[in-house]
């Protein structure tokens, strides 16, 4: 196979310039490392070479290979000795000046028709390439740490980036064996944009005392599927790394609500909580393991309350064959009796709303949420309201812990955790394709693979239903009065016409 570029050059050798380096010698490429650090481009080609070494004495290369890759990894000592790259990757300090500088300087010493590409997680390519005499053959090329596990790479066009260069990009990046998905150049690319529903909307929730930090990531874990909760995602990447890009994509979206950070994470990062890295975030860790703090026990009840269910509660038969199974004695009158705990199974309204909307009363009244079917869940959740009895809130609590299936109890809240969390991925995924950013098919690889979601948004989108999802944010909006969940025109007219979440226009 023709190698496309036979000589790369990597400027900035840190991790990331590290991991490419190895992934394009590799490939076949003869790679020049330069740093204007004196001394680090040499240390940075014996790590990678040691890296190698690493992988031979566990079978995954031969002596030979590690030789060869050796031989096609030189050092540069100064930019001239780039005269001969056909693609120059950088990724240095995440400065648009020094980028802008940098790239000034190149374009005296490469050829006119060497690519340009930077490895920005955050800034705008087309003003990268603005100080640039030849702006079109710059591109963003954005690989994820550590580089040679994180299988995908952003290629980015900038406004005034050639196809060519793109599409030489693309192809470079399946000879490095990983996957590229193609992005325009806005705020975020594809998976930092993707990825603000997670995080943002699971702070959102601790800030209004619906449940901790433990509940949250357990729900999500346990309904979903993550393998990670959001909390110990932040944790795991460091709050000096993620507070700053929720706050540069919020601006740069000129404030735009769907993307707002929360107080918690600034006041964290202020404190030096950053997470693992500092033994403190979140969590506490003890010996690199977080300190998970037990659950509540499930209550003991003497004597269990019948249980009434509302006529609008989502899944309803199957609420009702879950409460069969779990022998419970049910009423099936038009309205509860006096003694009746009170079911409720709303998408995206609170407790304490379908009470007073349904006439129910609010001391006996609990809400289960059941956006995703029983039967794939670990955990089911259930929320009081600020009425609720504490012995209706333990009945239910020990009632749908009879059968051994982890339950949480947590404070109103609409959407719950799971319908918020899961409502503001899928609109936020749905919204980059309506901004065309990217395609559906490419946003659901740079998901799964750069953020390991249990699936794409959009598949999310589909399993759950997108007539579901539209309802969840559209109550949300209702109760919190808050354009953070209006639903992306995207989600709306696919949502209200049942079509798949990734069906495109032709």
């Amino acid at each position: 196979m023709k190698i496309i570029y036979q000589n790369v050059a990597i400027v900035g050798t840190g991790a990331m310039g590290r991991g490419i380096a190895q992934l394009a010698a590799q490939a076949g490429s003869q790679v020049f490392l330069y740093d204007s650090k004196p001394g680090a481009a040499a240390l940075a080609r014996s790590e990678i070479i040691a890296q190698w070494g690493k992988l031979a004495d566990k079978g995954r290369l031969t002596a030979e290979q590690v030789q060869g890759y050796a031989e096609h990894l030189k050092v540069a000592e100064q930019v001239s000795d780039l005269s001969s790259a056909e693609l120059v990757v950088e990724a240095i300090v995440e400065n648009l000046d020094a980028k802008k500088a940098l790239f000034k300087q190149l374009e005296t010493v490469v050829p006119a028709n060497t690519v340009l590409a930077t490895n920005t997680s955050s800034l705008s390519v087309t003003s990268i390439a603005a100080g640039c005499a030849h702006p079109d053959r710059v591109a963003g090329y954005h690989f994820f740490n550590p580089v040679p596990l994180m299988k995908v790479v952003e290629v980015i066009d900038g406004l005034l980036t050639q196809p060519w260069v793109v599409e030489g990009l693309i192809a470079y990046a399946r000879q490095m064996g990983h996957t590229p998905v193609r992005a325009q150049d806005t705020p975020g690319f594809i998976v930092n944009h993707a990825g603000r529903g997670y995080g943002t909307e699971a702070l959102r929730i601790v800030s209004e005392g619906v449940a901790d930090f433990a509940t949250i990531d357990r729900i999500l874990k346990d309904q979903v599927g993550f393998k990670l909760g959001p909390f110990e995602l932040l944790d795991l990447t460091g709050l000096d790394v993620s507070h700053p890009v929720m706050e540069s994509i919020y601006h740069q979206y000129h404030e735009e609500a769907r993307y707002r950070p929360s107080v918690i994470t600034a006041q964290r990062l202020s404190g030096g909580l950053l997470g693992r890295k500092t033994q403190r975030g979140f969590y506490t860790y003890e010996n690199g393991q977080a300190q998970q703090p037990a659950e509540p026990p499930v209550p003991q009840v003497a004597e269990m309350p019948p249980v009434w269910v509302s006529s609008r509660a989502a899944r309803r038969a199957e609420l009702y064959q879950l409460l069969k199974d779990l022998g419970a004695t049910i009423e099936t009158g038009t309205a509860p009796s006096p003694q009746a705990l009170t079911l409720v199974a709303p998408l995206g309204f609170d407790v304490t709303t379908v009470a007073v909307v349904e006439r129910l009363d609010p001391s006996r009244t609990v809400g289960i949420d059941l956006l995703v079917d029983d039967a794939s869940t670990r955990r089911r959740v259930l929320a009081t309201n600020p009425a609720t009895r504490d012995d209706m809130r333990d009945a239910a609590h020990a009632l749908f812990a009879r059968d051994g299936k982890a339950v949480s109890v947590i404070r109103d809240s609409g959407g719950f955790v799971t319908q918020r969390v899961v409502g503001t991925i899928i609109n936020i995924a749905t919204d980059i394709c309506q901004q065309g950013i990217c395609s559906p098919s490419d946003l659901e690889l740079a998901v799964t693979l750069g953020l390991g979601y249990p699936m794409g948004p959009l598949s999310m989108g589909d399993r759950y239903g997108p007539t579901n999802v539209l309802e969840v944010l559209f109550n949300m909006q209702t109760v919190y009065g808050d354009q953070r969940y209006r639903p992306s025109p995207w989600l709306r007219r696919r949502g209200a016409i049942g079509l798949s979440l990734k069906h495109e226009e032709s």
